[in-house]
């Protein structure tokens, strides 16, 4: 249970850590930025072209001979020339707050009043008074609000990078509540007159019409922005005003009336007019997600006209629900550390590395075809995080496998094939799989009249010197010792590692043993001690072997008939007096004949065996056989 449960506690602290993370001004920097690139990546977007901006650019200046701000009059006339154009509606991006020549004020609002298509600008300022912020509506002349003339709000406001990425609907000081110019733009073209409802504030979206805005923030929307810097159409503020009635700067030191208006009011027809300074002293430029791309940075005025193309075509940018985004980041945690912890860490990075590209690529692709902004980096950062604590956790557990099985097996089998285990644990894991394997079974004939003959020290000194020679034979040969029963060795042959010629190896144990003890016998009579004998009973076929233990205690053992065959074999070796006492099973005479000796003895009943099984006395080893 403890195991499971980790599964579970790690991706929660992981995902706490990272969403603490994700917070952070600097990864929602990170997350801008990735945002910016799926623009770039996605290229531009086709415009409908009624969405059109009259500057007043550094040329301007010179063309009319002017300084800013330029007389009001001015603008009167430039008004009054776009709607003989047949525009369908002057938005102004100039803010005309301030008080100046009586006359030109007058002029200007009266022009603007007397259309129904006109709106002009103003803005929220901040100041700080006795250490206090103080806010403040900067809004057109009174004259002009007097005549009815529409007005919105132009602030633009930039994240903490610096780039302008949201479009603020409205403005609101205390009770006050303005929407911006973008907002009573979209009033006017569905129909809605009074541009203090311009829109409906709802959770989720901003209705304007029949026109939906989804939300980012409190008051902001995603700007969908259709290309770099100047990518909409744009005309020059002098060219406009130029008509038959004026005389520019420029025309005068040609000494001709070129009257450009007339060239450009065909191409002004039906078109929603921003106007706006564009100017470098006018420091009204701003950094885009397209700014990357070129090193442009783009007009104000340019950041409004994008609103308005962008809910004129309703190609809006939409965020990913949070709560699902949570739900699905969180479970993607849970998922990704659970793979990460348990499988091998070439397979693993390819699978990370393979969810990232994949993540990363839905996310583009939704965005490009969706207009859906899905947080590009997180679910990356997470496969990133989850794979290292993976990592972590698989040489954790790789070093308390290589800890428990040197200590498990390290006296019970050979060191190379303890070296195999660690590169493979799984075979350990708890449960039994049927394998066929050489089961050895090795007992001292008569050992309990021969431990009442002798003192208990001297019976266990010669027991231990034995045993460790007959575990050395056994390792040696490639066996696995599985028990001790009191005197009496079983050892496995083929498991828990595969050991295709099994059969031979054992019965190449038995002789060896044979002839160790035989040694030990030598040694014992020169020492002046009594001796043993030992009798042997091999037995090949499929048992069920694997770690059969409780949960609490680990026991790597075999099971089976042929477990129980092996020990009757063994235990048939007082009835049948051979020379070397080795009885071997047909099964494992079958499997090694062409490497052994061995005389067939007789059929025998074998208990658990409906059969006779056939054995066979082990006499020696081909080309290997040496005289006791």
């Amino acid at each position: 249970m403890k195991k499971k449960l980790k599964y579970i506690i790690v991706p929660v602290i992981i995902f706490i850590v990272l969403q603490l993370l994700f917070l952070s001004s600097f990864w929602q920097n990170l997350e801008h930025k990735s945002n910016d690139l799926f623009f770039i990546m996605r290229g531009e977007q086709p415009i409908s072209e009624d969405v059109v901006i009259v500057e007043v650019g550094d040329e301007t200046f010179g063309t009319l001979d002017q300084r800013w701000p330029f007389d009001r009059a001015l603008h009167a006339r430039l008004i009054n020339n776009l709607e003989k154009a047949g525009v369908k509606m002057i938005i102004f991006d100039v803010e005309f707050t301030e008080k100046t020549n009586p006359q030109s004020d007058i002029l200007l609002s009266e022009t603007a009043g007397s259309y129904d298509n006109v709106i002009m600008s103003g803005k929220l300022i901040k100041t700080i008074y006795d250490s206090s912020v103080r806010e403040q509506f900067l809004k057109p002349l009174k004259s002009m609000i007097d005549r009815g003339v529409q007005w919105g709000m132009v602030n633009i406001s930039a994240d903490e990078d610096g780039f302008v990425r949201k479009y603020e609907m409205f403005q609101k000081r205390r009770d006050e509540l303005k929407p911006s110019i973008g907002a009573v733009a979209l009033g006017n073209v569905y129909g809605i007159e009074n541009n203090e409802n311009a829109f409906s504030d709802y959770p989720g979206f901003f209705q304007i019409g029949k026109n939906f805005i989804p939300k980012s923030g409190s008051k902001s929307t995603f700007i969908n922005y259709f290309g770099p810097a100047r990518y909409f159409s744009y005309f020059d503020y002098a060219d406009i005003i130029d008509d038959s009635t004026y005389v520019t700067a420029f025309e005068k030191d040609l000494e001709m009336d070129l009257n450009l208006y007339y060239e450009k009011a065909s191409e002004l027809k039906n078109k929603i007019v921003l106007v706006g300074l564009t100017a470098v002293e006018a420091h009204d430029t701003h950094h885009t997600p397209f700014f990357s791309q070129d090193q442009q940075m783009t007009p104000g005025v340019e950041i409004h006209a994008n609103f308005i193309e962008m809910a004129l075509q309703q190609k809006y940018l939409r965020q990913y629900s949070f709560f699902k985004y949570l739900l699905i980041f969180f479970l993607a945690a849970i998922v990704n550390f659970a793979l990460n912890s348990n499988i091998k860490p070439s397979l693993s990075i390819f699978l990370s590395l393979a969810f990232i590209i994949g993540y990363i690529v839905t996310a583009f692709l939704l965005f490009k075809h969706k207009g859906l902004l899905i947080p590009t980096l997180e679910i990356p950062a997470q496969i990133l995080v989850m794979y290292i604590t993976g990592l972590v956790f698989q040489y954790i557990k790789t070093v308390k496998e290589r800890k428990f099985i040197k200590s498990a097996f390290g006296q019970y089998i050979a060191p190379e094939l303890v070296d195999e285990l660690v590169k493979d644990p799984k075979k350990l894991e708890y449960g039994g799989v049927t394998k066929e394997i050489t089961v050895f079974f090795s007992d001292i004939v008569s050992f309990t009249p021969f431990t009442e003959k002798h003192s208990t020290k001297e019976t266990v000194d010669m027991l231990r010197e034995y045993l460790t020679a007959m575990v050395d034979v056994i390792i040696k040969n490639k066996g696995t010792l599985d028990k001790f029963v009191g005197d009496e060795i079983v050892a496995l042959f083929g498991a828990p590692l595969d050991l295709e010629d099994h059969a031979y190896w054992a019965c190449k144990a038995a002789v060896e043993s044979r002839m160790k003890l035989t040694e030990l016998q030598e040694k014992w009579k020169a020492e002046g001690k009594d001796s043993f004998n030992i009798g042997i009973g091999l037995n090949s076929g499929p048992v069920t072997v694997g770690n059969l233990g409780s949960e609490q205690i680990f026991d790597y053992t075999a099971i089976g008939d042929n477990m129980n065959a092996g020990a009757r074999i063994e235990s048939a070796t007082r009835n049948y007096k051979t020379k070397h006492n080795i009885l071997i099973s047909g099964s494992t005479y079958e499997l090694a004949e062409d490497r052994i000796i061995a005389e067939f003895v007789d059929n025998a009943s074998v208990k658990g065996k409906a059969n006779l099984v056939p054995i066979y006395d082990l006499q020696g080893m081909k080309q290997e056989i040496t005289e006791p």
